[in-house]
């Protein structure tokens, strides 16, 4: 399994028009990518430990049977479409890859 987990920190003054439009677009778009097997996204949980990180605004993880899923997914046009419509919000993007 390739766990694919990216965080999205949103530039200052983004809306909520735009931030519910990201999520949509991760469940829409990337979702619907053939090799996705399973997605999950979200807002930070607020949990209140020292050693967790609430500062980004929305958390995606992508589950791929294998590398090459993934690296299918890079390129695929729903993936273009989502980056192109959401790029402009974001302030910095932070990804984790995982093979299990």
């Amino acid at each position: 399994m390739f766990i694919h987990t990216v965080y999205f920190w949103l530039k200052a003054g983004s809306t909520d028009v735009q931030k519910k439009q990201l999520l949509t677009d991760c469940r829409e778009l990337l979702a619907a990518i053939p090799t996705v097997r399973k997605l999950y996204v979200g807002v930070p949980a607020g949990t209140a430990r020292g050693v967790v990180d609430n500062t980004y605004g929305v958390g995606l993880t992508v589950l791929f049977d294998d590398a090459a899923g993934h690296d299918a997914y890079q390129p695929h046009p729903l993936h273009d479409r989502f980056i192109e419509r959401n790029k402009e919000t974001w302030d910095r993007v932070v990804v984790y890859d995982v093979v299990e």
